[in-house]
Order: C-alpha cells, then sequence, then structure tokens
C-alpha cells in the first residue's frame, strides 16, 4: 500500500529530496527539488518508481566552513527562493529588482476586486515594469488566466522581450504578419485566443472587423493596453481625419472589452489629460463607466478616481520613502538614478550659395503652382498645398530626400475631393502628435502633381542630387562638426531624420568620417521592428575585435520609426535633430528614448539644428519650441502641443514663405494683420491645455496608497528577499572564494559606485557552465571580463547586482548545491557548519540558518489555490541546546558580520560543534513556535495588502509545514581569556 504524501512534505526520490506540490493526487506526485525552482518541477509515480519519506538531514561537524560560511549559504538559498510566503507571490520570481515607487500600481490592483486602472506616469519611469508586476501577480495568485497585451505593432516584439525576459511571461505575436502561422495551428473551430494564453496584439491589426469579434468573443480576463490615449478621441473629433477615425474603431472596440465587468484591464499611458477634457473623461469611462461622469472637482470625486489612477512625474519618485514623505527616518529611502536636466543647444547652419539658389527655385515653383491651384477649385487647391508642403519639408532636409520627392508623384493628387485630399496628404506631411502610428510616415512624400509640372520638378530633382556631399551640403558637414565633439566626450548618439532617403544618405555619407573606432548604422522604416531591433544590437554588441574597447563609439542614424516605445536608453545617451519636427511633441518622443531611468549618464546631450536661412525652421523654432520649452520650464511638465496649434504656426509660415520668399519670411511674420487673431488664439489654446494639465497633476496626484503603507511591504520584502548590498557582498565573496580573478579597487567599487569585474577562467566547469549560458559561452570561454553592477541598466555580457539577475543566480544555485554536497568538487564557498573564535560575543552563542516551508491557501475568484511557499530565517542562542537564552532577530543577523579574532583548533571546533548538532531535538520546540508565529505574520501582511478584497481576506490560511529544516548551525565562541565562567554542564 503507497503512502500519502501531504503537501509541503519531503520525500526522496531519484537520487534526490524533493518537496511534494499541491497538485499531487494519491497516484502522482507533482514534486520540485529541494532548493530547486519551478522550472525543475516533475511528475513521479510511486507505482512505478521508488518514494519514500525523507527527513532533512542534519549538518555535520566534520565538514566544516569559515566565518563567512553562514552568510553565503543564507544569501545563496534567498536567491533561489521562487516562491516566496509574503503577499507577493511573484517578486521572488522575477528578474528585475522594481523599484519602491513601482510597487504603489501593484498595492493599488491588491486592493480591488476586479483590478482597473489608468497608470499615467510620466516617460521613463517605467509603465511596462508596473503592469508586468501586475500581470505576473495576478497569474501567480490565480486571480488571471490568460493576458493580452493591446500595442503599437512596432511595440510588440519589445513587450515579448520585457514579458519573457524580466516576468517569464512567454507571450505569442499576434500581428498582420504572424496571425497566417498562429492560424494554421488552430484546431476546427478553435480561437487563437484560447490556444495562445498569453498575446502581444497588434491595436491596427485587431481592430479589423473579423479579428475584432473574434478578440471580444474570446478575449482574456486581464487586458493591458499601451498607449491607451490613442485608443479614445475628443468628442468633437468625430470628422476629424484618419486618426481620429481610427481612435474611435479602438475606442469601441475597448468599449466591448471593458463592459465585461470581472475582467481585468489597465491602461497605460504618459498623457492622459493634455487639454482635452471629453477625451480624458472617454478614458476613465473605459477603466469604470461611472468616473467618466464623476464630478471631479469633488472631494469625494477625486478620491473614487485616485483608487483607479496614478500619475506621477519623475520629480515625484526620484527620491521616495524618505522623511519628507512621512517617514520617520530615510533607512528604506530610495533614489532613483534619472538622468538631470537634459543639456539642449540649438545649432544652425546656412545654405551654400547652390542649395541657396535650389531652395529659392522651389520656393517660386511652390508659389506658380498654389496660385494656379487656386484658380482651379479647392481640391486642386489642396492637392497643390500638400504637395507644396512635401516639396519645402523634403528640400530642408537632405539633398537626397529633395530629390526623391520631386520624381515622386504626391500622395494627395489621388483625391477625388479636397477634404479626401487632406486625409491623404496630412499624415505624411505633418507630425501630429496624435498619429496613432508612425509606420509609414518616414517614406519621401510626392510633390509631383501632374505631367505638366514632370519637366520643371525634373530638373529640380537632377540638381538637388547634385549637391549631395559636404561640398555642397552645409547641413551634412555641420552634423559631422556635432557629431565628432560628441564623440571626442564620450557619448554615443542618435541622430533623428525625418524622411529614409535622408537616413540612408547620411549613414553613407557618415562612413569613415567620425574615427577609426566609431560605428554607424542606419534604422527606418524600410525595416521591420523585429530587424529594427535586431539592428540595433548588432550595432550595440559590434565585432568581437570592439569588445571591451572603451573608445569604441555608436552612432544611429533612424527615422521617426524609432521616436515611440522603443527604449534606448542601455546603448545610447544624446540626441540629434538633424530635421526639425514640425511639432515639439515629436522631439519629446525621439529625446524620450535614452532619456528615461536605465539611462547610465547624468546629463543627455539634445542637439536641435536648424536653417539659418532657409525660411521655414527659424520660424518653427522659434514660435513653437521656444513656447513649448517656456511652458516646460515654467510648469517642470512638458504639455502635448495641440495639433491645431502646430498646423496653425506651420501653416503661416508655409504661406508667408510663399508670399515673401526666404528672407522676407525673417521679419514680421506676426505683425501681418491677417495672422496677428489666429497666433494669438493658438497662444491662448496652448496656454490654456497647459493650464489644464498642471491642474490635472496636482488635481490627481497618487494619494490612494500612503508611503508608509509602501515602505512597510518594502521592508517586509527586503527581509525576505535580502537586499542590493548583500548580494553584492555575497557575489564578491563567493566569486573570489571559486577562484574567479575578481578586479575592484576599493569597498565601493573602482570608481565609487560599486561595480567589479570577473574573469571566470579558472572557476568549477559546473559554474562556468551555468554562467555562459546566461551571459553567452562567448564571454566565458574567452575568459574575458564580466562587469558586475550595481545598476539594473546594464548591458549585453553584464550582470546587475540584484537577487534576480540570472548570473547572480547561476552563482547562488552552485553555492547553495556544493554546501549541500560535501562530496562536490573543488572549492565550495558556503558550508552547513561554522565555529569562529570572536570578541564579537561574550558567551557561547549559536547561529541556525533555518528554512521553513508554508501551505498557501489562497481563495481567488477563480477558486481556492494551494500553494507551497518558503522562508529563510537566523535564529540565534546563547548557552547550550538544552537551556537556551534565544536572542532576537536583529541580534541574531547581527552575528553574520562577526569576525574572527583568533584561530580555532580543527579537532576543538568539531567537538564544540558536536554538541549543538546533537541537541537540535531540544530546539524543536522553539522552532515550532517561531514557524508558527511567522505564519501569524504572514497570514496578517496577506490580509493587510487585500484589506479592500473580502473575498481573499475570508478565506486565506497560512499554515507552517513542520519540521523545519535546520541547513546550517554555526557557533560562535567567545576568546578564552574573556569567556565568563560557566557551570559544568553548560562547560
Amino acid at each position: 500500500m503507497s503512502l500519502t504524501y501531504t503537501a509541503g512534505s519531503l520525500v526522496a526520490a531519484r537520487g534526490r529530496e524533493w518537496v511534494v506540490l499541491p497538485e499531487s493526487a494519491p497516484d502522482m506526485l507533482v514534486l520540485r527539488p529541494l532548493g530547486g525552482s519551478e522550472d525543475d518541477v516533475a511528475a513521479v509515480f510511486p507505482a512505478f518508481e521508488e518514494v519514500r519519506p525523507a527527513e532533512f538531514a542534519a549538518p555535520s561537524a566534520t565538514d566544516l566552513g569559515d566565518q563567512r560560511a553562514a552568510g553565503l549559504l543564507r544569501t545563496a538559498l534567498r536567491i533561489g527562493f521562487r516562491s516566496g510566503a509574503g503577499p507577493f507571490r511573484s517578486l521572488a520570481s522575477i528578474a528585475v529588482e522594481p523599484r519602491a515607487y513601482q510597487l504603489v500600481p501593484l498595492l493599488m490592483a491588491l486592493r480591488q476586486r476586479t483590478v482597473r486602472l489608468l497608470i499615467s506616469d510620466d516617460v521613463g519611469i517605467g509603465k511596462t515594469v508596473e503592469a508586468g508586476l501586475i500581470a505576473k501577480e495576478l497569474l501567480a495568485q490565480g486571480e488571471a488566466t490568460r493576458l493580452a497585451v493591446l500595442c503599437a505593432p512596432a511595440l510588440a516584439e519589445q513587450w515579448q522581450a520585457e514579458l519573457r525576459e524580466k516576468f517569464g511571461i512567454d507571450a505569442e505575436l499576434v500581428l498582420a504578419s504572424t496571425v497566417s502561422r498562429l492560424e494554421r495551428g488552430l484546431e476546427l473551430g478553435q480561437s487563437l485566443f484560447d490556444k495562445h494564453p498569453y498575446t502581444i496584439i497588434s491595436t491596427d491589426f485587431i481592430k479589423s472587423t473579423r479579428h475584432r469579434e473574434d478578440f471580444v468573443k474570446h478575449c482574456p480576463d486581464l487586458v493591458i493596453v499601451d498607449e491607451a490615449h490613442s485608443c479614445v478621441a475628443a468628442d468633437d473629433t468625430a470628422n476629424g481625419g484618419t486618426s481620429a477615425a481610427a481612435s474611435q474603431l479602438r475606442y469601441e472596440l475597448l468599449r466591448r472589452v471593458s463592459a465585461k465587468e470581472d475582467r481585468h484591464l489597465l491602461l497605460l499611458t504618459a498623457t492622459p489629460h493634455s487639454g482635452k477634457e471629453s477625451a480624458f473623461r472617454n478614458l476613465l469611462g473605459l477603466v469604470r463607466p461611472e468616473l467618466a461622469t464623476l464630478d471631479l472637482e469633488s472631494p469625494a470625486g477625486r478620491a473614487k478616481l485616485a483608487e483607479h489612477f496614478v500619475a506621477r512625474k519623475r520629480a515625484d519618485v526620484r527620491e521616495y520613502l524618505t522623511k519628507e514623505d512621512g517617514l520617520a527616518d530615510d533607512s528604506l529611502a530610495e533614489r532613483t538614478a534619472f538622468p538631470s536636466d537634459r543639456w539642449t543647444k540649438d545649432e544652425p547652419y546656412k545654405l551654400t550659395p547652390a542649395y541657396r539658389a535650389l531652395l529659392d527655385d522651389a520656393i517660386a515653383y511652390a508659389r506658380d503652382r498654389v496660385t494656379a491651384a487656386g484658380e482651379q477649385g479647392k481640391r486642386e487647391a489642396r492637392i497643390a498645398w500638400w504637395s507644396v508642403i512635401a516639396l519645402l519639408r523634403s528640400m530642408v532636409s537632405s539633398p537626397a530626400a529633395a530629390a526623391q520627392t520631386l520624381k515622386t508623384r504626391s500622395e494627395s493628387a489621388a483625391a477625388r475631393t479636397a477634404q479626401e485630399a487632406d486625409l491623404l496628404g496630412a499624415p505624411v506631411a505633418s507630425d501630429s502628435a496624435e498619429n496613432d502610428r508612425l509606420e509609414g510616415m518616414d517614406v519621401a512624400p510626392g510633390a509631383a502633381e501632374s505631367e505638366e509640372a514632370g519637366a520643371r520638378l525634373l530638373e529640380l530633382s537632377e540638381r538637388a542630387a547634385a549637391l549631395t556631399g559636404p561640398a555642397e551640403d552645409a547641413k551634412l558637414k555641420a552634423l559631422t562638426r556635432h557629431l565628432k565633439g560628441l564623440i571626442a566626450d564620450g557619448y554615443h548618439p542618435i541622430v533623428f531624420c525625418r524622411y529614409i532617403p535622408t537616413a540612408q544618405y547620411l549613414a553613407a555619407q557618415l562612413e569613415g568620417k567620425l574615427g577609426k573606432k566609431t560605428r554607424i548604422a542606419a534604422v527606418t522604416g524600410t525595416l521591420s521592428p523585429q530587424q529594427r531591433l535586431e539592428r540595433i544590437e548588432q550595432l550595440a554588441t559590434g565585432t568581437p575585435e570592439d569588445a571591451g574597447d572603451p573608445a569604441v563609439r555608436r552612432v544611429l542614424i533612424a527615422t521617426d520609426c524609432l521616436s515611440e516605445g522603443v527604449n534606448l536608453q542601455h546603448h545610447f545617451d544624446a540626441v540629434v535633430h538633424y530635421d526639425l519636427a514640425w511639432n515639439p511633441t515629436r522631439h519629446d518622443q525621439r529625446e524620450g528614448r535614452v532619456d528615461r531611468y536605465g539611462q547610465k549618464r547624468d546629463q543627455v546631450r539634445v542637439i536641435t539644428m536648424f536653417g539659418d536661412d532657409n525660411g521655414i525652421d527659424g520660424k518653427v523654432l522659434e514660435v513653437l519650441f521656444k513656447k513649448h520649452r517656456q511652458i516646460l520650464k515654467d510648469l517642470g511638465i512638458s504639455v502635448s502641443v495641440p495639433d491645431e496649434t502646430a498646423s496653425g504656426v506651420t501653416d503661416a509660415v508655409v504661406e508667408w514663405l510663399l508670399l515673401h520668399g526666404r528672407q522676407g519670411s525673417q521679419e514680421g511674420l506676426f505683425e501681418l494683420d491677417g495672422h496677428q487673431e489666429s497666433f494669438d488664439r493658438i497662444e491662448r489654446e496652448w496656454n490654456s491645455a497647459a493650464e489644464r494639465e498642471k491642474t490635472s497633476r496636482s488635481k490627481y496626484a497618487q494619494r490612494a496608497i500612503h508611503p508608509e503603507e509602501v515602505a512597510r511591504e518594502v521592508a517586509a520584502v527586503r527581509a525576505a528577499l535580502g537586499g542590493a548590498d548583500e548580494v553584492r557582498g555575497f557575489a564578491l565573496d563567493a566569486l573570489r572564494d571559486l577562484d574567479a580573478l575578481v578586479r575592484t579597487a576599493t569597498s565601493s567599487g573602482r570608481d565609487g559606485s560599486g561595480d567589479f569585474t570577473a574573469q571566470t577562467g579558472g572557476t568549477p566547469a559546473g559554474l562556468r557552465d551555468a554562467l555562459a549560458a546566461t551571459l553567452g559561452g562567448r564571454i566565458v570561454e574567452e575568459d574575458r571580463e564580466i562587469p558586475f553592477r550595481t545598476t539594473p541598466a546594464i548591458a549585453r555580457g553584464e550582470a546587475a547586482l540584484v537577487r534576480t539577475d540570472p548570473a547572480i543566480g547561476a552563482i547562488a544555485a552552485y553555492v547553495l548545491d556544493s554546501a549541500l554536497d560535501a562530496n562536490t568538487p573543488g572549492p565550495r564557498p558556503a558550508r552547513r557548519c561554522g565555529v569562529v573564535t570572536t570578541d564579537a560575543v561574550q558567551v557561547r552563542t549559536t547561529l541556525l540558518l533555518v528554512r521553513y516551508r508554508f501551505h498557501l491557501t489562497l481563495p481567488s475568484r477563480t477558486g481556492e489555490r494551494q500553494l507551497v511557499a518558503e522562508d529563510a530565517r537566523l535564529l540565534a542562542y546563547e548557552g547550550v541546546p538544552a537551556r537556551a537564552r534565544w536572542l532576537d532577530d536583529d541580534a541574531a543577523a547581527a552575528l553574520l558580520a562577526a569576525g574572527a579574532t583568533a584561530s580555532t583548533h580543527e579537532q576543538a571546533a568539531r567537538n564544540a560543534i558536536s554538541k549543538d548538532l546533537a541537541g537540535l531535538p531540544d530546539l524543536a520546540e522553539h522552532l515550532t513556535a517561531y514557524g508558527t508565529r511567522l505564519a501569524a505574520e504572514l497570514d496578517a501582511s496577506h490580509r493587510r495588502v487585500r484589506k479592500a478584497n473580502e473575498e481573499i481576506v475570508r478565506g486565506l490560511k497560512v499554515v507552517p509545514q513542520e519540521p523545519a529544516d535546520v541547513l546550517g548551525v554555526y557557533l560562535y565562541l567567545p576568546p578564552v581569556a574573556s569567556a565568563p565562567t560557566v557551570s559544568g554542564a553548560e562547560a
């Protein structure tokens, strides 16, 4: 008759010890290796394989370690935990160490029965991580079973990588390019949203009728919407063109998705309230219908909104959990290294005589074309208008873009009406802040409308093509000078262009001009989103010869296909705006790719190039950009420029340019009677939008979670999982003990940062294999220096000194396994026993490293879940086991820092520790009582975090599994001269 094993009990099978998991049945045991992770779970059938009860073996007095053995084993054990017993089930199993402020949305989510949040933190604060934390936690708790992320197609691969690498969620991409392959694998009548539990879906793709209906019908119970502001439109923009129409389609989709009351929904956007109240209300209505009509002027209304809305600036979280936040001290203070204010400079350039002549002739052609078209009708006038704007924008971009535009048919030429001409022409000629997509927006627009204009435009095109190169292209020459300056100062810049021909032209012209060690690559809309990421990665990693060479620099030439969503802060630290956008918001988007959390530079440099005498750039810079910067300076926030404002200014500039030419446009633009009233109105609208944004930031500031509540949970998490200093000390000591070559000059690192490097060629083969799997085989095989960074912002081939970094996990696993197996060949940094003679104690003191296992019952909407979780604790007592005088937790932890002040004879050490090992049964009652108290504390913590969720509070149970595992026993003896007299029995 086979035995029945309860969840949490230990069994021996296949030559090792396992923990029985709740999924087990009498005829099949689901087991996790003792000290292993969820990836190592296996099924064992007792009818066919030998399974017997197992007890965790006591440490051996013959296997003694030094004074650091206890600390190394404890940290290795805690790093290996992947199923924490605290209220945050997921934090032990993710590969990112979240900032304290990033826990706020998670705490808000756990207080809701159905999670509905609008996360509107500033650009670069980490909304993706905040959403990933919530998703991982809901999935871990069983509150959600399936996940869909809706995002722009260009961001799909990045979302996929973030979820997989940081949160262990392997999601399928559902895009126009992948759906056919996915559908071929479906069974008859099966939806791909049923087959694949985790998906990342293009919002452009899913809004089509066929796929929209399938998605709504089979929609997962957890949906994340990125850039949610693009999914709603203001009530007065229903007929506002293709962008508004696309927003309306997405809004209808999300309205149906959010209609299911028990579906979790996370909306992410950095711009929830950009001056359009009705759009903001529509967004709130997706979170909860009642929020759309809430009185946000009343305290009660704002309090209700605060339960579902979080919006913070960098200044709010740069320093968090300090005394200024209402805490008693700064012991838990967290300082996030965002870059300081950007270093910005506007750099003018002047056209060469030949280029000026070409531009003057192009302006003359444009003037003639607009005049002639105006006499032919409204449709012809609008076609001509967009063709002229395309011509002028390409002309001031580059000779390559000009040549392409001049011989390409205008997009608006096929329009049948004036309105259709605007719909076709506006997206490719302007820089709308509300463009729902940037795909295809970097192609060079066409200027040719008719056969009659062909010869004249062809002649201009040939002249433009002849002006390529620094001799006649003063803009290119100026860019080369600016890039050399940035490279000399150690920067890796991105050069943003408006059009594909310009980017390709710059990449070709700059090759070999910026130094032998400068690597250049271009990324444009001609590449798929995946190919763009691959090219960036290729540029970042460089050639084998570049490895470890600090003189190598990277220059990326890119169009605006990279200006939204793609995170580039790990590889680049400066931005050059080669082409001045016609909306400052586009510049904010470009700069936000590098100026964000994880940027190693304290100061990001930004250079904005503009034509001093081309008749366009100067006025756009003066009117739009200086106003935008002034608002940012005055309010401390960036306010999106309304499209009507930007287009109103640029239309006036072009009209004035056509009327007066390049020189005339530099004078008296605002003195014109015909435009002054328009500019006054624009000024008023922009100021109004800025004030509304400022008011909304203060009115709707995050007040649902008090910093004290965050501090309490952060302290509990750090106590259970460890902090950064502990991990750094562990990595240094373990690598040195394992015969790695570690280089660091001081206790805080060579440069004061705490960073260090290690070469692992001399370490045991098992560790080298594990590190090769996480850092790359070549790095380990060639024994290169591996940088270990105190910041999570790391490049490929580097390790972050956080417990969740895969390389740190590999070191911890090796240290733990070698400590548990005395037969492991080679160095073993941690041991399960140790004897230290030290003046840190006055009497014989013993430190125990104890592993507790807990049986958790967590009710949820999807049913009751049975979980087994682990926790490691230090307990210490004075005297002998039979009459132990127990110390408090702080005193026990302090023993880890006790250093040896005298040597201990090996045989005497074995004799001394043997008494403690023999007395372990006398400690069982206290260990059990401690586990019971710990379970009560965990129960209270779960209830506190979920205090608003009555369902889980009502059925929660935390029961300790007995007996506890004593992993380590470490004896601290006072020097003989200072040892007090003890009774004969104790001696």
